[in-house]
């Protein structure tokens, strides 16, 4: 995670960031959720529908590290099921190496077996992916290619502008599977947790899971809540940039580490109501606060995947039929409709690996939900 976009900050955090949301537009997102995304969707699912169960987690950690390797800028020209079961697990060990603070096992066990899959993702992954966009970028200033016809992806963007910005090959590496990492782990444990939240509330408000069924806004709406409710990252921490008097009366230096409990946040009754620590659609939220609370963060590091995992905000005239609902309400709306519910024979159990309150496991099938 070494000088990341996550962890930079001031002038060289506005730099890499504003040289990255080159890819980040709002047609970037209509464009992802509208033709990339449901092709990758059917694909993913489809074996696991004809089967009739699946691991969520499994499932949800398939369709979101394809869509999120499309837009970080890794190839995988085979598309075979090994193919992506190999990047799978060195994406499945980058996220034990992301969230490595709050992981049960031996961290020294955990780092060697993260450097062992960086290795190995630049081998055989990151360095042929490069590789391809050096000769597209290189032919694009030759004028033998278009500049439309490049890759979309924050690769082919950090390539095109190596001359722009200090960025020595093994950060730029390390940026692209921060990139395949962050994207995936976050948005696959949305997943199954707005699956959960949707299904448990359907079972005890029947009404609101038939609205469920017809009306995609209120989904969502549903999904944003349940995203209130685990933040990917639980916490966050700052250093101050000089020494600073704190309202609390304490007294902070540029050595200290100051810790934002954004789960803790989330839930704060004087914002989301004495009811903020359980899940309900119906919440009245104050004006100018969003829905999902702080799980995106805030200001200059607001997560730049934002609008394309819960989409963005509905107005009084939005069109349902053209609105960005992000790929989180699309794949929890997908699963609705292919039947997927609880495994009534194999329980959902919760990750051992980690502190943080995510899903180890959680099966589910397919079919006629009566």
């Amino acid at each position: 995670m070494a000088d990341v976009l996550l962890v930079l900050h001031g002038a060289e955090h506005r730099a890499r960031r504003l040289l990255e949301l080159k890819v980040f537009r709002r047609d970037f997102f209509r464009y992802y959720e509208h033709q990339v995304f449901p092709e990758t969707l059917r694909q993913t699912m489809r074996p696991f529908v004809e089967r009739g169960s699946a691991d969520l987690m499994d499932l949800g950690y398939r369709v979101t590290m394809n869509l999120t390797a499309d837009f970080a800028g890794i190839d995988r020209p085979d598309r075979t099921s090994e193919e992506t079961a190999r990047l799978l697990a060195l994406v499945m060990t980058f996220s034990e190496g992301a969230t490595l603070v709050h992981s049960t096992r031996d961290k020294d066990a955990v780092r060697a077996e993260v450097r062992l899959a960086m290795r190995r993702f630049d081998e055989q992954f990151y360095q042929p992916s490069l590789a391809r966009r050096r000769a597209l970028v290189d032919a694009c200033q030759r004028g033998a290619v278009p500049a439309d016809s490049l890759p979309r992806d924050v690769l082919t963007v950090l390539v095109a502008n190596e001359d722009r910005i200090e960025l020595p090959p093994e950060v730029m590496m390390r940026e692209i599977a921060f990139y395949l990492q962050a994207g995936s782990h976050s948005t696959a444990n949305a997943t199954v947790h707005a699956f959960h939240d949707l299904t448990v509330w359907r079972q005890s408000h029947p009404e609101d899971g038939a609205r469920m069924d017809r009306d995609p806004l209120f989904l969502q709406r549903c999904v944003h809540e349940s995203l209130r409710l685990h933040p990917a990252s639980p916490v966050a921490w700052r250093k101050p940039v000089c020494p600073m008097h704190l309202p609390t009366g304490q007294e902070v230096g540029d050595a200290d580490r100051v810790v934002i409990d954004l789960a803790q946040a989330n839930c704060d009754p004087d914002v989301f109501g004495d009811d903020a620590q359980v899940f309900n659609p119906h919440r009245r939220l104050p004006d100018g606060v969003p829905p999902w609370g702080l799980t995106f963060g805030v200001g200059v590091h607001t997560c730049l995947g934002r609008d394309l995992d819960g989409g963005v905000l509905p107005r009084a005239d939005t069109d349902p039929q053209t609105h960005q609902y992000g790929i989180v309400p699309l794949f929890v709306q997908s699963l609705f409709e292919q039947g997927a519910r609880l495994d009534p024979e194999r329980k959902a159990v919760p990750a051992s690996h980690t502190e943080r309150p995510n899903w180890g496991a959680y099966p589910i099938v397919f079919g006629d939900r009566s």
